[in-house]
């Protein structure tokens, strides 16, 4: 075009910009910027909010913000660019800091700004903020009745909150329901595991002419394998088969993600056999079908097959066998996988670095877990997280508190997963004092409330401590209902500090939440036995006989020379790869 003699103006280079985003060509388009500065183009709010967009979407997200905050006049899309560049990328916090910005600077914002703010309050869950925007977007819309595209967003905002009542109020105000609007409260019945409720809106939709389209079924068969609606997973199958709907790459891989998801295996390897064209995705989905069945040397033979066809594998693939190497304990297999993605040149982001931090740690490698952290440039909290719980499980308490007060210092806000590690890493080191304080420190200093996992943890490090009395204290004063980990920790602790009493208290509320389980009746007959308190243990052995108490076999694994060995007794199972 240039040479041709053409002038490339203002309205041109965003054209182009938009070219380069969707192709993720982030060179071409720092390429484009450069000319844009040169030919004094770059102060246009046009080009500028082309800018932020395009490096927005190529992952450039600091980028990004530097041109945002260099423009002299920001107007209404640059900062709805900007705010669907975090909430895309998946940085809620900024999304959020960049809203009350822009409220604070008075700028009013457009439908199309409120749908991005909406849908980041989707992904947040929070039922209370989301009706705050849900208010702000009533006071800004021109007209009393909402549009059906912001009516919408709204809907799977309240759906992915768990609201279904208010999701269902909007739906029923909508003059008009489109496909999407129906295929969003659909979706949101079934994500609440409401599946009956969502298969009758289904009919009902087709009874009022409205026919699902592609993207209907393929959400419906994804909201399917998050909440393991295996028969409702099958039926849409069948529905797809029926009606003659194009069975194209995308479907074939929600369906073998989905079966995936619901442990179906052999339904997602014979979807995935009968494909005769077959991209990285199909190709991660069964492979993660397998991670998930615990199947690794399934998954490894599927990789070897993957390089054989020549797919190329990328991140996505990586990640997925890396966590079977952490859940294996299987380090070497880790380590040439390290070497695999060196060799290959693939790109190491985020959160395959993460991955791999996560895998070293967890196999035993701390120290290489360390040089790998060393070297990210960028470290978001779940690589801190990953390094924190690996120096919990090595018993490194003090390195991980330490590690705590440095994230800190980098500007990492933490989250539930961070004291959770913690509390792990204080609770192994017998650091009492420690754990507590950063139970304090979570509740009161940063606001955020405890789950079951925390009181797990915290049970479990007053336990081992010999603190009996106040474990049992803080299992009462408990907002939750304690579950089988609460008071097997008390049990367990019991065994370890000779305490009968406190060993029949946890017992008694274990078998009446859980009668059949072996491991915690012989627990408790081991304490009876440590008392000498034989009639008890007798009483116990009894009750297991009468009910007929099945003990499920353990096993132990260890790797040797790239394959893991599964031991039972009586026999070897190999995992190969």
């Amino acid at each position: 075009m240039r040479k041709n003699g053409s002038e490339v103006d203002n309205f041109t280079i965003p054209t182009i910009l938009k070219a380069c985003a969707q192709v993720l060509m982030t060179h071409l388009g720092k390429e484009i910027h450069g000319f844009a500065i040169k030919n004094g183009l770059d102060g246009d709010a046009y080009v500028s909010n082309a800018l932020i967009q395009m490096y927005s979407e190529c992952g450039s997200l600091v980028s990004a913000r530097y041109l945002f905050d260099e423009m002299p006049n920001r107007d209404v899309v640059s900062w709805s660019t900007m705010i669907r560049g975090y909430h895309r990328g998946g940085l809620p916090e900024e999304a959020l800091e960049a809203m009350r910005e822009m409220r604070f600077m008075d700028i009013r914002p457009s439908e199309v700004a409120m749908i991005s703010m909406v849908s980041l309050f989707a992904d947040v869950a929070d039922v209370d903020l989301g009706k705050a925007i849900h208010a702000c977007v009533v006071r800004n819309c021109k007209d009393e009745k909402l549009g059906v595209a912001i009516a919408t967003a709204l809907i799977d905002m309240y759906s992915k909150c768990g609201n279904l009542a208010y999701a269902k109020q909007l739906f029923n105000r909508l003059n008009q329901n489109s496909v999407v609007s129906w295929t969003v409260m659909i979706s949101g019945y079934i994500r609440c595991n409401e599946i009956n409720e969502g298969v009758r809106l289904f009919a009902e939709m087709i009874e009022e002419n409205v026919f699902p389209s592609e993207i209907t079924i393929l959400s419906l068969i994804i909201e399917c394998g998050f909440v393991g609606g295996l028969q409702l997973g099958k039926w849409l199958h069948a529905y797809i088969l029926r009606n003659g709907f194009e069975f194209s790459l995308a479907m074939a891989n929600a369906l073998v993600d989905m079966y995936g998801k619901c442990r179906e295996i052999r339904s997602a390897r014979t979807l995935f056999d009968g494909m005769k064209s077959k991209d990285v995705m199909i190709w991660n989905a069964v492979i993660s079908a397998y991670a998930q069945a615990h199947c690794i040397d399934k998954a490894f033979e599927l990789f070897i097959h993957m390089k054989v066809s020549k797919v190329r594998p990328n991140e996505v693939t990586m990640v997925g066998l890396l966590s079977l190497c952490t859940e294996a304990g299987a380090l070497e297999m880790g380590k040439w996988l390290h070497t695999y993605i060196e060799k290959q040149g693939l790109e190491v982001d985020v959160i395959l670095k993460t991955a791999l931090v996560d895998m070293y740690a967890k196999c035993g490698d701390i120290n290489g877990a360390y040089r790998l952290f060393s070297e990210a440039i960028y470290r978001d909290i779940c690589m801190w997280n990953a390094m924190m719980a690996g120096y919990g499980m090595h018993g490194c308490g003090e390195e991980a508190l330490i590690f705590f007060i440095d994230m800190e210092r980098s500007g990492v806000k933490p989250n539930d997963i961070t004291f959770i590690g913690l509390l792990n890493a204080c609770s192994h080191a017998g650091l009492v004092t420690e754990g507590k304080s950063v139970f304090d420190k979570m509740v009161h200093g940063l606001g955020l409330v405890p789950k079951i996992e925390h009181y797990g943890c915290m049970v479990d490090l007053l336990g081992r401590a010999g603190l009996l009395d106040e474990a049992h204290e803080m299992i009462k004063s408990m907002p939750l209902r304690p579950n089988m980990i609460i008071w097997g920790a008390l049990l367990a602790a019991s065994k370890l500090h000779k305490n009968p009493s406190m060993g029949e208290i946890a017992a008694t509320q274990i078998l009446e939440i859980e009668p059949q389980n072996y491991g915690y009746n012989v627990l408790m007959s081991n304490i009876y036995a440590v008392a000498n308190r034989w009639n008890d243990v007798a009483g116990v052995r009894r009750v297991m006989k009468e009910i007929r108490v099945k003990k499920e076999p353990g096993f132990s694994s260890v790797e040797v020379n790239g394959l893991v060995h599964k031991f039972i007794r009586g026999g070897i199972i190999n995992w190969k790869s």
